[in-house]
């Protein structure tokens, strides 16, 4: 393959330019310390991008999911239900409010949220399901809201993935309730920062209380038993998005949808190269199904180990690497969640218990064995093509070729999933 660094601008991301910079340099000229004007300006073109009525800023992602479940009413000895195999803040805010983390299993397709599973996890203490979309490929909202509205409980997109995705034609983060966006080292990038969608006015103010003292007060909530508690936040912190994140927020909406439709356009080539091989199946939803995949964060493939005879994912990423594409086996699809000790045995916050039943009515530890997607599917990261050029697609498409061609060669070297190749974070 060709000397990675030729081809590296295909994969630069974010794309900043005279446009972001000078976003930035207005407020610094002006300083804005109450974030009276860019923070909110922010919040509205988000919304109207969205398609919904309201957007709050945060400070981070993880803020925005947190917030999020203090505003559809999780608490105390609450279950709130979410998948295994994804990030750990789309579960561990639940702690924070004495909330029990119960794990559903996955779509071997979508790799989200399994609608038939998460109905068969819900209990009369769940609260609230945290559906979300991996890798910018959208859930069954359809199937989960059926199931939702069928229970009285809520529904929280974790969108971090899926900015600009489409579900049915219609944008993530206003598929449910309310949903929770991370703009750090995602599609839509504003250095640090995320954001709360929602058409729900009470979910609005709900938010507002928890986390924007400087908001919470009668010019922005009407609730009148929220305002016997205004000026001070209820959840004792402040997750105010930065006005400097804000401004480059702006000027990032501004091409968005553009860039990333060049990036969907060439991740749709590279898969369409592939197209046939055994072994290797695209991520991404049917084209005639009007889903999109977004920014195509952290793009992956699903892994059929038995099509290629036994060859572990961890040998085929082994085999990548030797072509030149640095291959992962485990990106942001980490181990999943409930084998990780913290959701298993550690006490937290000094209860005497695992933090994670500490408020519990039931051990839902017991019910982890039985997410069987979970812990049995693979994936292969592939390349994260941002610019549409073809024969730089055609060479890295043809690298993967070749190692499926061969791959019956490479099962007496075989290393075995147990060698799993992580991340630079060491997510294994």
């Amino acid at each position: 393959m060709t000397n990675p660094s030729d081809v590296a601008w295909v994969f630069n991301w974010p794309v900043f330019g005279a446009r972001e910079e000078e976003a930035v340099l207005e407020v610094m000229r002006r300083p804005d310390f109450a974030d009276e004007i860019v923070v909110p300006c922010f919040e509205k073109e988000f919304a109207a991008w969205c398609g919904t009525d309201y957007a709050i800023a945060q400070n981070c992602g993880t803020s925005a999911i947190l917030t999020a479940m203090f505003a559809v009413g999780v608490g105390h000895g609450d279950e709130v239900i979410v998948p295994s195999a994804t990030y750990w803040a789309t579960a561990l805010p639940a702690f924070s409010l004495g909330a029990t983390v119960v794990f559903a299993d996955i779509d071997p397709h979508t790799l989200s949220l399994c609608p038939a599973d998460v109905s068969r996890k819900i209990s009369p203490k769940t609260k609230a399901i945290v559906v979300v979309h991996i890798f910018g490929y959208p859930a069954d909202m359809d199937g989960i809201n059926r199931v939702a509205k069928a229970h009285g409980v809520r529904v929280i997109e974790d969108a971090s993935h899926a900015h600009g995705s489409l579900y049915k034609g219609q944008k993530t983060g206003s598929l449910a309730d309310v949903a929770a966006f991370s703009l750090c080292g995602k599609p839509m990038h504003v250095g640090e920062g995320g954001m709360i969608t929602t058409s729900d006015n009470t979910i609005r103010e709900r938010c507002l209380a928890w986390a924007h003292n400087f908001r919470f007060n009668h010019l922005e909530v009407n609730d009148p038993e929220l305002l016997r508690f205004a000026g001070l936040p209820l959840g004792g912190v402040t997750t105010r998005m930065h006005n400097l994140s804000a401004a480059i927020g702006r000027a990032q909406l501004q091409s968005f949808d553009e860039r990333i439709a060049e990036v969907d356009s060439a991740m749709n080539l590279f898969w369409d190269l592939l197209e046939g091989y055994p072994g290797l199946a695209a991520h991404r939803p049917p084209k005639t199904s009007g889903s999109t995949m977004g920014g195509w964060y952290a793009p992956h493939g699903l892994y059929h180990s038995k099509e290629l005879g036994g060859l572990s994912a961890a040998g085929f990423a082994h085999a990548l690497r030797a072509e030149g594409f640095q291959a992962l086996t485990r990106s942001c699809l980490t181990e999943p969640l409930h084998r990780h000790p913290i959701l298993q045995d550690c006490d937290v916050y000094g209860h005497g218990r695992p933090t994670r039943v500490a408020n519990a009515t039931r051990d839902v530890r017991e019910l982890d064995h039985q997410l069987l997607i979970t812990d049995s599917i693979r994936t292969v990261t592939v390349p994260p093509f941002k610019r549409y050029h073809a024969p730089t697609i055609r060479i890295f498409a043809d690298c993967f070729k070749k190692v499926l061609d061969q791959h019956m060669s490479l099962i007496e070297s075989d290393p075995g999933d147990c060698s799993a190749i992580p991340d630079v974070r060491g997510d294994a």
